[in-house]
């Protein structure tokens, strides 16, 4: 008996171990949020007016967060706190939706955040007419012309589930009958109006009389000292001013759970609600309406694992007068989700590498767009999509052809089945051109859906940019959380795929910021694995001593250029070591599940991650490149055709004249990876000397006239 206890603590403890390798914490830095706010400071912009400076809103009151960005409209809301995007929900009624969370306005975690629940963000609307209507004609409102309120919310979406103390609540703003002290009136009056000859003083304390008609005489002037001096100015207070008192009454609340479980409960992945307004003191001329949240943060003493928590989404607000309760419908076709990427494995790939497996391997054969008829009756629509390379001639056009598509609450979104179904919700890929050899290339893709009756007035689109750059990428570029690992040793493992043979020569890394940035003070080590097997192997490249580090801008990710690339071939695996308990907190996107392709190592064992979603780690492949060193243009075949020889080389090199129209006259000039030039002349017969040049990759670059030319050199 004691044998089998020793074997079952070992068990349960062996997989509590395991269990806690792996941590996803919520972000303790909204980039978009603080970005967008450093913004409006630097340009003196005063964001929003209170509602009472707005003029009032008439009805009807609508938004489904789709044309605004990052803070609400200011047109309708008056305060800045929730988040407008397209990242944090989960199959949303339409594209954008409001997110609540413990991030404030300036994109940080509340300085009253705890974890004991807080209050959090607000949305609350400007001033709107509820005494009035004004179209057709303008007359009175009144409870009985049936007013609701409706809106659809979502706990957690894509992000952190709410614990069910963490409440979101929706209130009425009426007013009570009474009057509060709001502030005292003043005035600037010089200081000559009181004095009657040179020799006269001003004490403090001293009773002086306002020259305004309307204010109290009898005010004292008070903190300020012995007066004497003409031309200077003092400020007299006038009359209290009052001001009607306002309540706020919680008509709906909701406590917080997974979403999972809100999914079995409802079977929806949004719920909306209908709230009947009829009591007589909401009509009046300044109504308002509020959300907000109640947050928690964890317990987590260390700061790197301190995170924001607790989502919750809003769509699709609208208060209007005949209505009822059954008035859940909306004469709109939408898209649901953004657009997803034409690409089978990756959101972002070399164009090389594509082009050496594709279509087969690298394209996927069809993509699943979600749309939906929000309307109570079906509807005739037509889908189509159409792509156009940048800065290019490419383009195709799909045509979905009309199918029928019935009403969102009763059937869900445009399914797949055989038939004109799959036409629309799954439609077939088609291929990106191979005609031209550039490093990168980038098209946009445009969907659209519509009502194929002449009036053709129901209209939705999408927009998808898809990348081929220097780079492997499965996340979209926006975190929804941050990865860490535990113990201090663990080691983590990321794997790609090459279709043919290339150089690596460093990688990207977006790591989140944290409170007071401590994450930048952990060490860790660089690493780049072979397969074994389908998990990583022989470490090939270990870059040591690095810390956490940022670029400036929107989720700039920072690239780690290796001493030495190397030449790689089939699967890879980049990742870390590192020293400390503690998270390096490195982005994780949500939207796209690469955990098969995610391990980590504690204990020597390697595991596979049980996380989804994707890590925001990018190794750089076949050239460097875009940022590091200079802007890519894209050239024709004939006009990149240079030849550096012997190549690799340890003491010079020359260029075949291929391609170049007038070689006295061509620049060259050769870039390290870091975007140092080395070496630049005019003229490009004879030899270029590298003997004193540190081994390793470089960049040639030849202008010749207008044109340019790229080529990599291999100093030994």
């Amino acid at each position: 008996m004691n044998i089998k206890f020793i074997i079952l603590l070992l068990l349960a403890f062996s997989i509590n171990l395991l269990m806690g390798q792996e941590i996803l914490s919520g972000l303790q830095f909204n980039e978009s949020v603080k970005k967008e706010y450093t913004k409006t400071k630097l340009e003196n912009v005063d964001y929003y007016l209170s509602a009472e400076e707005n003029e009032a809103l008439h009805l009807p009151f609508f938004d489904d967060f789709s044309t605004s960005k990052i803070y609400p409209n200011e047109a309708k809301w008056a305060d800045m706190d929730v988040f407008i995007n397209t990242d944090f929900s989960f199959r949303p009624t339409n594209i954008g939706v409001a997110t609540f969370d413990a991030i404030d306005q300036t994109g940080a975690i509340y300085e009253n955040a705890d974890w004991v629940a807080f209050q959090a963000d607000y949305l609350t609307t400007n001033s709107i007419r509820l005494d009035s209507i004004f179209t057709p004609v303008t007359r009175e409102l009144t409870p009985e012309d049936s007013l609701y309120l409706s809106f659809f919310y979502q706990p957690q979406g894509m992000g952190d589930s709410p614990d069910p103390w963490d409440t979101l609540l929706l209130e009425l703003r009426r007013p009570t009958g009474d009057t509060i002290f709001s502030h005292y009136d003043s005035i600037v009056v010089n200081i000559e109006y009181y004095l009657e000859s040179e020799n006269d003083t001003i004490f403090p304390g001293d009773t002086l009389w306002s020259p305004q008609p309307g204010c109290n005489p009898n005010l004292y002037l008070i903190n300020y000292n012995t007066l004497t001096i003409a031309n200077q100015w003092v400020t007299v207070l006038c009359d209290s001013l009052m001001e009607p008192e306002y309540a706020w009454d919680v008509v709906w609340k909701v406590q917080g759970m997974e979403l999972s479980e809100f999914q079995e409960e409802t079977g929806k992945n949004f719920v909306q609600v209908m709230v009947p307004i009829i009591d007589t003191s909401y009509f009046y001329d300044s109504f308002q309406f509020r959300f907000r949240n109640y947050a928690s943060i964890t317990k987590e003493t260390e700061p790197s694992w301190r995170n924001n928590v607790d989502h919750w989404n809003v769509d699709y607000v609208y208060l209007n007068h005949s209505r009822d309760q059954a008035d859940t419908t909306y004469r709109k076709l939408v898209f649901s989700e953004r657009p997803p990427s034409f690409l089978k494995n990756y959101e972002v790939m070399p164009y090389r590498q594509y082009k050496a497996d594709a279509p087969i391997n690298t394209l996927k054969p069809d993509i699943n767009m979600y749309m939906a008829n929000l309307d109570k009756v079906g509807h005739n629509t037509k889908y189509m999509y159409r792509f156009e390379q940048v800065n290019g001639n490419y383009s195709k056009q799909y045509n979905g052809g009309s199918c029928n598509l019935p009403p969102f609450f009763s059937y869900g979104f445009q399914n797949c089945d055989i038939g004109c179904g799959a036409a629309h919700a799954c439609p077939p890929t088609y291929a990106f051109n191979f005609d031209f050899d550039n490093d990168t290339a980038s098209y946009i893709i445009k969907h659209y859906i519509s009502d194929s009756s002449e009036a053709n007035i129901l209209v939705d689109s999408a927009i998808y940019g898809q990348g081929f750059y220097n780079y492997f990428a499965y996340d979209d570029g926006t975190p929804e959380f941050g990865y860490g690992l535990k113990p201090a040793g663990a080691k983590l493992g990321y794997k790609f795929t090459l279709s043919i043979p290339d150089t690596i020569y460093g990688v990207q890394m977006y790591f989140n910021k944290t409170l007071n940035n401590v994450n930048e003070n952990y060490y860790f080590d660089l690493l780049v694995y072979r397969d074994n097997n389908g998990i990583p192997g022989e470490i090939i490249i270990r870059q040591e001593g690095l810390k956490p580090k940022w670029n400036d801008g929107l989720y700039k990710f920072y690239s780690y250029i290796f001493d030495e690339p190397l030449v790689l071939s089939g699967d890879f695996y980049v990742g870390w070591e590192q020293f400390e308990a503690v998270s390096l907190n490195i982005g994780f996107d949500t939207h796209l599940n690469s955990s098969h392709s995610i391990f980590y190592n504690v204990g020597n064992v390697w595991y596979q991650s049980n996380e989804e979603g994707s890590l925001m780690i990018r190794p750089i492949i076949g050239s460097v490149g875009g940022e590091l060193i200079f802007g890519t243009n894209e050239q024709s075949a004939s006009q990149k055709k240079i030849k550096l020889y012997p190549n690799p080389t340890n003491n010079s090199f020359k260029v075949e004249l291929l391609g170049i129209s007038n070689p006295e006259l061509a620049e060259i000039e050769v870039f390290n990876l870091y975007g140092a030039s080395v070496l630049k002349q005019s003229g490009i017969k004879g030899n270029f000397d590298v003997s004193r040049f540190a081994k390793g990759i470089y960049i040639v670059k030849i202008i010749d006239g207008s044109r340019l030319f790229n080529s990599k050199l291999l100093v030994r």
